[in-house]
């Protein structure tokens, strides 16, 4: 065993190294970071592009066997290794406080039940916090994916109606952006660019975007949904609801239609990072927590 360590390439995007990484996640299967977080992030328009280069890589005869990231910003990093190779993790974690920082500001992911990983944030001045990471699941074979609509409402997908103006804006207003008095949602040839290519790469199964479509043709809710049949398991992110469409079960409907449609293609569950009791009241259950350390 010979173990290298070596950055990730400096360009971002797909590239041959994203391809890498992501088979990394891939037989890492299910952790605190998953293969979809990494699909995410790697063409996310947040994503701080100047810092991919910093991505630590370890390796074993060439294969990925660890990865120290950030996601999307700098500042709390996530290590993660293949079983075998949790040892490395007290190396990752000095890399990481050194490199994925953000104005000095840092911290580390650890699972609650990784007890030895605990150890060695405790032992290098590290202590818990209050700030949490959760994740819950859906079983499909223990819960209904049944819904229903208001009437004039329906159903489609970004394959069916690829439109990213809609897309953004019922993100824009489902997170809130109009409520805090950030403004009305602007669509630019920018944000269309951006959007093209968080959508248009490898990996993306556009009739797996989710949206309920009100009388007036607009967006009212919206569902991400991300599977790969090597894995397994499905994840479910973004899922948002205009507020002037919400308590109408359409933020329901959507994320159990992206729920049925992974079970056609052979998820037997689907996750989704969060707690919220949305998730909870319409079938998913508590599944996993971490916590963000912080130097003492």
């Amino acid at each position: 065993m010979t173990i290298q360590f070596r950055n990730y390439t400096k360009q971002p995007g797909i590239t041959e190294d994203y391809h890498k990484v992501r088979n990394f996640f891939i037989r890492l299967g299910y952790a605190e970071f998953t293969y979809t977080r990494w699909d995410w992030m790697a063409t996310h328009g947040y994503l701080d592009r100047s810092s991919v280069g910093k991505i630590g890589i370890w390796e074993d005869d060439e294969q990925i066997v660890g990865v120290a990231t950030f996601d999307c910003q700098l500042g709390d990093a996530f290590c993660l290794t293949l079983p075998k190779y949790d040892f490395l993790k007290e190396e990752m974690l000095l890399y990481t406080k050194d490199n994925l920082s953000s104005k000095g500001e840092f911290g580390v992911i650890v699972v609650d039940t990784d007890l030895k990983f605990q150890d060695t944030a405790a032992s290098l001045g590290f202590c818990a916090t209050h700030e949490k990471e959760s994740d819950a699941i859906f079983y499909l074979d223990k819960t209904s994916t049944e819904y229903d609509l208001p009437e004039g409402f329906h159903i489609t997908t970004m394959k069916e109606t690829f439109d990213l103006c809609q897309y953004l804006s019922v993100l824009w207003k489902g997170f809130n952006h109009e409520l805090n008095g950030e403004g009305e949602f602007e669509f630019t040839k920018e944000k269309e660019c951006l959007c093209k290519e968080e959508m248009i790469r490898p990996n993306v199964d556009l009739n797996l975007k989710v949206a309920a479509v009100a009388p007036d043709g607009n967006f009212a809710a919206y569902c991400g949904m991300w599977y790969d049949p090597e894995v397994g398991y499905a994840v479910i992110e973004p899922v948002a609801t205009d507020p002037k469409y919400r308590k109408m079960g359409l933020g329901k409907a959507v994320v159990l239609e992206g729920i049925k449609r992974v079970g056609e293609l052979g998820a037997k569950t689907a996750l989704v990072g969060s707690s919220q009791q949305f998730y909870y009241s319409i079938g998913l259950r508590p599944f996993r927590t971490s916590t963000i350390w912080r130097k003492k």
